[in-house]
Parts: C-alpha cells; sequence; structure tokens
C-alpha cells in the first residue's frame, strides 16, 4: 500500500530553524512546502515599497487591505537553490524580503486581522495538494488545527541570533550581532502579544528544540516521526 500522505505543520519563533527542516523535508520526499512567514513578509514588503508605514510603523489600514486584496503571492521550485522560492507576481523577491526593514516592520502587519484572514485563506487552498508541510505561527492553531502532525520549533535568542547575523552577513548586509537579537526579541513579542492568532504551542504539538540538534538530525527525527505514522495509517 502507498503511504498516505500528511498534511505537516510546522510552528515556532523566528530565526528557530523551522523553515529550514520544513524545507529539506519537502525537498527529500517530494511534498508541497508552503512558507507562510514569506507571504507575510511579501506583503511587508510591498507595504514598505508603497509607503505604508509612518515613522512610528503605524500602518495606513485603508490602502493596505486593497494592497492585500490584489496582491499575487505565489512560490516557484528552483532546481539550482532545490528548494521553494517566493514571488510577488513575475518578480523573485526571495532575498528582498529578508533583509532587516522588512525583519523589523513584518510583525505589524502579521498582527493586522484581515492581512491574516486573506492569507490563512490563501493557505488553506494551497493544501489541496496531497502531502503538505507548512510552516509559520498559528498553522497547528488556526490554519490546520487538524493536521496529522504538528510541530512545535524554539531555540535559546542567542542561538537563534546568531543564525540570523550569519546569514545576513553572508549576503553582504551591514548589522550588528546586537541589533540582530534586539530584533529577535521584539518579534518574539510581537508574535506572542498579537490579539489575532498569537504565538502558541497547540496542545498536540511535538516540541523540537533546533539548538541541540544539527539540521541532518533534525530532518532525520523528523522523517522517523512521519515514517511511524504513515504506517500507523496503514
Amino acid at each position: 500500500m502507498e503511504n498516505k500522505k500528511l498534511v505537516i505543520a510546522v510552528d515556532g519563533y523566528s530565526s528557530s530553524g523551522k523553515s529550514t527542516l520544513a524545507k529539506d523535508f519537502a525537498a527529500k520526499v517530494g511534498y508541497v512546502f508552503v512558507d507562510t512567514g514569506a507571504m507575510y513578509r511579501a506583503v511587508t514588503l510591498s507595504a514598505l515599497r508603497n509607503n505604508l508605514f509612518d515613522a512610528k510603523n503605524n500602518i495606513e489600514l485603508e490602502k493596505l487591505e486593497k494592497l492585500v486584496e490584489e496582491i499575487d503571492i505565489h512560490f516557484k521550485y528552483s532546481k539550482e537553490e532545490g528548494r521553494s522560492i517566493t514571488y510577488i507576481g513575475d518578480e523573485l523577491v526571495e532575498s528582498e524580503i529578508r533583509n532587516i526593514e522588512v525583519s523589523d516592520r513584518v510583525s505589524y502587519i502579521a498582527a493586522v486581522p484581515f492581512v491574516r484572514r486573506k492569507l490563512v485563506d490563501m493557505q488553506r487552498n494551497m493544501s489541496k495538494e496531497s502531502g503538505l508541510i507548512m510552516d509559520g505561527r498559528d498553522i497547528g492553531t488556526v490554519v490546520f488545527p487538524n493536521a496529522d502532525i504538528k510541530l512545535f520549533v524554539t531555540a535559546d535568542v542567542m542561538v537563534r541570533a546568531q543564525r540570523r547575523y550569519r546569514e545576513l552577513t553572508n549576503k553582504g548586509e551591514n548589522v550588528s550581532l546586537q541589533e540582530i537579537v534586539d530584533n529577535v526579541k521584539k518579534r518574539d513579542h510581537l508574535d506572542e502579544t498579537r490579539e489575532e492568532s498569537p504565538l502558541r504551542k497547540a496542545k498536540d504539538a511535538i516540541v523540537l528544540d533546533t539548538g541541540k540538534y544539527s539540521p541532518k538530525e533534525q530532518l532525520d527525527w523528523l522523517m522517523k516521526l512521519v515514517d511511524e505514522k504513515t504506517q500507523s495509517a496503514k
């Protein structure tokens, strides 16, 4: 009998490694991967380009709502990179959505109720594909509360900040480690305290501390977990 294709929800803190784990798993087994964080980053990038933030990070909500209704966010698989990459319309924005300016403001965009509702609808439509792994902040609690497997990924703040620092400096960005630490802490606070779909661990989620394991060890662990789940479903 062919193995059952699962819906896997991966939630957790920023820079915890959840996207890397989800991407590696999807590439290895041929599942559809949806990076929901990239979707919120794409909206944030569009909002920045349209000057929708003021100096205090207040947002012009009426203009943002119109932008969200019209924005075309999608993913294309890149053979060269071995993963899905983010587009707005025909424009590749994978690199630009990862910069510090977007990182500093994405939590404000993610807290807007109509943005979350629109993107959750888009995410659920993507689940029509068989075999899907999706990462974000509210996948196991809101988007797919009945997911076959739910993970909650975490790591120490400094571990996460160092990962983000290496990622940005490798791209040539001029940032300090302390700047990244402050950004990670601020995003944690905003994600945990927002009114709309705050970051929470689902009651039935399995916790993974990525600071304790290498990416390969994390992938092997998830592969074993999925194998056990698919075998028990036969």
